[in-house]
C-alpha cells in the first residue's frame, strides 16, 4: 500500500453521485464522490453512514420521528446519519464528501425513492 492522495483520486473522475473507493478500514470503505444537486431519500437499515465534507457544501434532509430537518456540513465538517434514518443529501455547489460505510453498502441505502438517472447506485467503483 502506498499513501492516497484524496485530491489526486478526486481528479481521476468527473462523474457527480458515483464514489471511488480510496481505501478500506477493516470491514469499511472509505468512499470519495463529487456531487451537486440532488440525491434520492433514502435508508440504511443496517448500518450508520459517516459524511465529511472535503470541499463545498452538504445539506442532509432528515425525517426523524420528531419531524423533518436538515442539516447543513461546511467544508471540514462531520456528520453520522443513524441507521434506519430516511436522509437526502443536497449540494447546492460543487461538493467533494468522503463517506464511510461498510464494504457492499449501495449508496441508495435499503430502501429508497425512484433512483434518478444523475445518481449512479453502486456499492463503489475503483479507482482507475
Amino acid at each position: 500500500m502506498e499513501p492516497i492522495s484524496l485530491a489526486q483520486a478526486l481528479s481521476s473522475f468527473t462523474d457527480q453521485w458515483s464514489p471511488r473507493i480510496v481505501t478500506a478500514v477493516n470491514d469499511y470503505d472509505v468512499r470519495v464522490a463529487k456531487v451537486e444537486g440532488e440525491h434520492v431519500w433514502h435508508a440504511h437499515d443496517h448500518t450508520d453512514e459517516f459524511f465529511l465534507v472535503l470541499d463545498g457544501e452538504l445539506h442532509i434532509a432528515l425525517r426523524e420521528p420528531a419531524g423533518e430537518r436538515t442539516v447543513v456540513l461546511a467544508k471540514g465538517s462531520v456528520f453520522t446519519v443513524p441507521r434506519g434514518t430516511e436522509h437526502k443529501p443536497y449540494a447546492p455547489v460543487p461538493t467533494a464528501i468522503l463517506v464511510l460505510e461498510p464494504t457492499g453498502t449501495l449508496t441508495v441505502g435499503d430502501r429508497h425513492d425512484e433512483v434518478p438517472d444523475h445518481v449512479d447506485a453502486t456499492t463503489g467503483h475503483a479507482l482507475s
